[in-house]
C-alpha cells in the first residue's frame, strides 16, 4: 500500500505540471530552484509530501501553502438578483479602484478573495448584472487576481495539451485526441515491439512508452546526428522504461535491408578527430622545438625563467584534458556502436508489431522503408499536419500492395460548455488536429503482379476523407 501511496505522493526530483486555467508547464521539483511560472516566481520544495492535483496558495516570498477548501458562499456572498445587461456600457468607468489602489491593497497583505470582494462593491455596473453575467465576472477576475497554482502528475494527455497550447509547432501541431487515435490505431499495448520515426519533440515517444507501461520494446528511428527527448523527460518515467528503449539512425535502414551493415565498425568521425589531434600535437612539437632553438645561453635564460616553467606546465595540463576528453569520446563512441547494433538485432528480425509515424518530413519513403520491419498482419499509422502527403502514401500503397483496410481520416474536436441552463459549444474551438492515415500489413507471398493486378482491377481510387467527431 505504500506503493501505491507514493506514486500519487509528489517527491524530490519528479517532474511535475504546473497549471493554472488552461496554461500549463513542465517543471522538475529541485530544491530551493526558482520557478517562473505566468510572470509569477515561487520554490516548489513544500509542495513535496503532498498529494497531486492539490492546489496551493503563492504567499510573500514564494512559499507554497496548501489552499484552504473554501465554501461557495464566499463567491456567492456579493452576488444579486440582477436584472437584465441591456442599460451597461463597457466604458472603462464602472469600476471605481484605480491600478494604483490594487496594488496598495495587495502590498496591505489581502489575498485574491479579498480583493475581488473590494472590487465587486466598488463596481458600479455589478448589481445590474444578470446572475450569468455576475458569475462570468467573479471567475475572469479569480483568474487574474487569485495567486494559485495546481501541480499534476503528467500524463500523455496533459503534455499534449501543454505544447498544443504553448508551443504547436515544437510538435507539428498534434492535438491530444489525434495522438489517442494514433496509439489506439497502432495497437500499443505492453509486450509489443514498436517502431516510432517521430519529430514532435518526444512526445509521440513519450505517449507509446507510457501506453506500453515498461514491457516490450521501442525502437526510435530518429534523423540527424542524435535522437530528441525532451518530451519523454518530462514523463518522468522510472529507469526501467529506459530500458526498452532503442534508437537507430534513419539514415542506416537501406544498408541494414542490404545486410551491408557493419555495427563493428568505429564511427568515421573518430578516425578523423583522431588525424586531426595527431596533427595538431605534431605542430605544438615543432612549435616547441623552433622556439628553442638559439645559442646555449639564450636556452639557459629561458629554461631559468619561472615564466616559461608554468607555460611548460600548463600545456601539460592542456595535454592531460585532451586525452581524457579523447578517452571520454572513445567511450561514447563505443556505447553508441553497442546500442545501434543492439538495435539493428531487434530489427533484423522483421517482427515488429507496429509502426508510428508522425513527423515534419514527407512520410512517403519513410512509410515504404519501415513497413518492411513489420510483420503480416500488423497494423500502422501515420500522421501529418497535411492531407497531400497522406494522399501520396495512400496512392503509392495501393501500387505497390502489402496493405490492406486503408483509411484517411481527420478529427473534429468540440467542446461544450455543460452548465444549468447555459449548455452549448464554446465560441473558440481548434481548427484542425492533422491527418492519420492507417492500416494493417499483409503478406505478398503468391499474390499477382501489381501490373497484372491492376490490369484486372480498377485503378487505385483517389482516398475517401472520413471525419471523426470528438
Amino acid at each position: 500500500m505504500a506503493d501505491d501511496e507514493s506514486q500519487y505522493t509528489i517527491k524530490e526530483g519528479d517532474y511535475v505540471v504546473l497549471k493554472r486555467g488552461d496554461i500549463f508547464k513542465a517543471v522538475q521539483i529541485q530544491p530551493r530552484k526558482k520557478v517562473i511560472f505566468e510572470k509569477q516566481w515561487f520554490f516548489l520544495d513544500n509542495a513535496v509530501g503532498h498529494l497531486y492535483s492539490s492546489t496551493f496558495e503563492i504567499v510573500s516570498g514564494g512559499t507554497l501553502q496548501p489552499q484552504k477548501l473554501r465554501g461557495t458562499e464566499s463567491s456567492t456572498d456579493a452576488k444579486e438578483a440582477g436584472t437584465d445587461n441591456r442599460n451597461i456600457v463597457d466604458d472603462g468607468k464602472s469600476q471605481k479602484l484605480t491600478r494604483d489602489d490594487i496594488e496598495t491593497l495587495k502590498e496591505k497583505g489581502l489575498k485574491g478573495q479579498e480583493i475581488i470582494q473590494q472590487l465587486i462593491k466598488n463596481s458600479s455596473t455589478f448589481r445590474g448584472k444578470t446572475e450569468y453575467a455576475q458569475d462570468k465576472y467573479i471567475k475572469k477576475k479569480k483568474k487574474k487576481y487569485e495567486n494559485t497554482v495546481t501541480i499534476l502528475k503528467p500524463s500523455c494527455r496533459i503534455l499534449a495539451m501543454m505544447y498544443h497550447g504553448r508551443e504547436p509547432g515544437k510538435i507539428c501541431h498534434l492535438r491530444y485526441d489525434t495522438l489517442a487515435q494514433m496509439l489506439t490505431l497502432a495497437n500499443i499495448h505492453a509486450g509489443s515491439k514498436v517502431l516510432v520515426f517521430e519529430t514532435c519533440a518526444g512526445l509521440v515517444l513519450g505517449a507509446v512508452m507510457e501506453r506500453m507501461g515498461g514491457y516490450g520494446s521501442v525502437i526510435q528511428m530518429y534523423p540527424g546526428g542524435g535522437p530528441v527527448r525532451a518530451g519523454v523527460e518530462s514523463f518522468g518515467f522510472p529507469a526501467n522504461f529506459h530500458d526498452m528503449l532503442h534508437e537507430f539512425p534513419i539514415c542506416h535502414v537501406n544498408s541494414l535491408l542490404a545486410g551491408t551493415l557493419d555495427t563493428t565498425a568505429k564511427d568515421p568521425t573518430a578516425v578523423t578527430d583522431e588525424k586531426q589531434s595527431s596533427m595538431v600535437a605534431e605542430e605544438q612539437q615543432s612549435q616547441s622545438g623552433l622556439e628553442h632553438q638559439g645559442s646555449p645561453e639564450e636556452w639557459l635564460r629561458e629554461t631559468n625563467n619561472s615564466d616559461d616553467i608554468g607555460q611548460d606546465q600548463e600545456q601539460k595540463q592542456k595535454e592531460k584534458r585532451k586525452e581524457a576528453k579523447a578517452e571520454e569520446k572513445k567511450v561514447k563512441l563505443e556505447k553508441k556502436r553497442k546500442k545501434l547494433a543492439a538495435a539493428a538485432d531487434l530489427l533484423k528480425g522483421r517482427d515488429a508489431d507496429g509502426l508510428v509515424i508522425a513527423s515534419r518530413f514527407h512520410p512517403c519513403p519513410v512509410l515504404m522503408g519501415l513497413l518492411k520491419f513489420l510483420s503480416p498482419s500488423r497494423p500502422f499509422v501515420v500522421y501529418s499536419q497535411y492531407k497531400e502527403p497522406l494522399i501520396e502514401c495512400y496512392t503509392k500503397l495501393k501500387e505497390h500492395g502489402g496493405a490492406v483496410s486503408l483509411r484517411l481520416t481527420d478529427t473534429w474536436l468540440r467542446h461544450y460548455q455543460v452548465l444549468p441552463n447555459r449548455t452549448h459549444p464554446l465560441l473558440l474551438m481548434s481548427g484542425g488536429g492533422g491527418y492519420l492515415l492507417s492500416g494493417t500489413t499483409v503478406t505478398m507471398d503468391g499474390a499477382k503482379p501489381a501490373g497484372s493486378q491492376r490490369a484486372e482491377e480498377p485503378a487505385a481510387k483517389r482516398p475517401k476523407l472520413t471525419h471523426t467527431e470528438g
